[in-house]
């Protein structure tokens, strides 16, 4: 059981999530895919702030949002507390371990929304790593576009992307979506290239 599973938290965090983007003049667009299971890519992503609104999102949208954490995490008694936020702990010496754990942890959950920021830190990237690409592609699950739009104060999810394995084609498409989603500080922010690196 995690907090968004939690009986007596969730209406709580909900109520709390509605009261924090009234405060600060955010609002909520789009819908998540109604599918039990995909990947929901986090961008951009170039501050700690980000966290709050993405917590704040899932709380309102009601998903139970789990992300791949080191598995050095999860010592006592911070693995438990771990495992309540939604973090799954991987193996993360190599990267193909990491997509190849994620595929299985899909195959393992009978519903799983696994949040992935492609830029895999808050500072500037050349390029997105594919990581959450290949995951889905390798679950056969879709990828939702979720976003936090600074420029209008606007958090979501845009449409959902089903992998067709044309990774070049699908980036485009992921990109053309991205391209006027400002982060909070955009001079940090990279979108997707049309051509893409390894997970």
């Amino acid at each position: 059981m995690t907090v968004h599973d939690t009986p007596l938290l969730r209406p709580l965090m909900r109520w709390l999530a509605l009261v924090v983007l009234a405060f600060t003049g955010w609002r909520c667009e789009g819908r998540p895919p109604q599918n039990a299971k995909f990947v929901v890519i986090a961008a951009p992503h170039t501050s700690n702030w980000d966290f709050l609104y993405t917590l704040c999102m899932a709380f309102i949208y009601r998903l139970r949002p789990r992300i791949m954490m080191k598995s050095s995490w999860f010592f006592w008694p911070m693995g438990p507390l771990m495992r309540w936020l939604g973090a799954i702990p991987v193996d993360r010496s190599r990267s193909h371990n990491v997509v190849a754990q994620s595929v299985a942890a899909f195959a393992r959950y009978e519903d799983l929304v696994l949040v992935v920021p492609p830029a895999g830190t808050r500072k500037r990237v050349m390029r997105w790593k594919t990581g959450f690409y290949h995951i889905a592609h390798g679950a056969r699950v879709p990828i939702a576009l979720g976003f936090l739009d600074y420029g209008r104060k606007v958090g979501g999810f845009g449409p959902a992307l089903e992998p067709t394995g044309d990774i070049e084609a699908d980036m485009r498409r992921i990109r053309r979506f991205y391209d006027p989603v400002a982060g909070k500080y955009p001079l940090q922010q990279n979108a997707p290239a049309p051509v893409v690196q390894l997970p």
